[in-house]
């Protein structure tokens, strides 16, 4: 197939290197494709994309340094319009929410078919929205216990603050930070407020 039209420009983020190879051979293969980068991190899923200013950016949800959805956050918060398909294996209970609460305009399984994948960064290039129903119908039960006051909690645990500085940016009390990382410890069986962290982001509740 020959095209006119330029070539809509990605940055693929990957750490499977075999399915990024794949990938990157079969997607431009009709000429409406071109990966400009690719990335088996997401540290430099970041870097990538401030060289490169792609149209769209394929990212897997779990990687080593930064995983997908903590470094979409930065490329987000960078460039606000930049168009983001998210793929992943797993759709964890939590994991889509937050994703699209982040912005992000795709999501489907790794699993899926090259050509598939190729029409949805062109749907999503053109200003479309694309979830995939195996990732919709897998992610619809939320069965988090945690109250959003103590997701937010952990999620600051996550990024490294103390005590008093989530009190500071979430505008609270250390005394009521205090309590609900508490209750989030009680309710993911952890002995330390990291390991609450880590367990909730483990099962999709952050």
């Amino acid at each position: 197939m020959t095209t006119d039209v330029e070539p809509v420009r990605i940055v693929l983020a990957d750490d499977e290197r075999l399915l990024r190879g794949a990938l990157a051979a079969l997607l431009p293969l009709d000429g409406t494709i071109e990966v400009v980068a690719q990335a088996d991190n997401g540290a430099d899923a970041i870097t990538a994309t401030r060289r490169h200013s792609p149209d769209v950016v394929v990212i897997d949800l779990e990687m080593p340094e930064l995983d997908g959805l903590e470094a979409v956050r930065v490329i987000l918060a960078e460039r606000p319009e930049q168009r983001v398909l998210m793929l992943t294996r797993h759709a964890r209970p939590g994991v889509l929410r937050r994703a699209l609460g982040l912005g992000i305009v795709g999501f489907m399984s790794k699993g899926a078919d090259p050509e598939e994948i190729a029409e949805v960064i062109h749907k999503l290039h053109a200003g479309g929205r694309w979830i995939a129903h195996d990732v919709l119908e897998a992610s619809v039960v939320d069965d988090s216990p945690l109250t959003d006051r103590e997701a937010d909690a952990l999620r600051e645990t996550r990024e490294g603050y103390s005590v008093r500085d989530i009190a500071r940016r979430l505008h609270l009390a250390p005394g009521t930070v205090r309590n609900y990382l508490s209750s989030a410890m009680q309710k993911t069986g952890a002995t330390t407020r990291h390991d609450a962290a880590r367990a909730a982001r483990d099962r999709g509740w952050l």
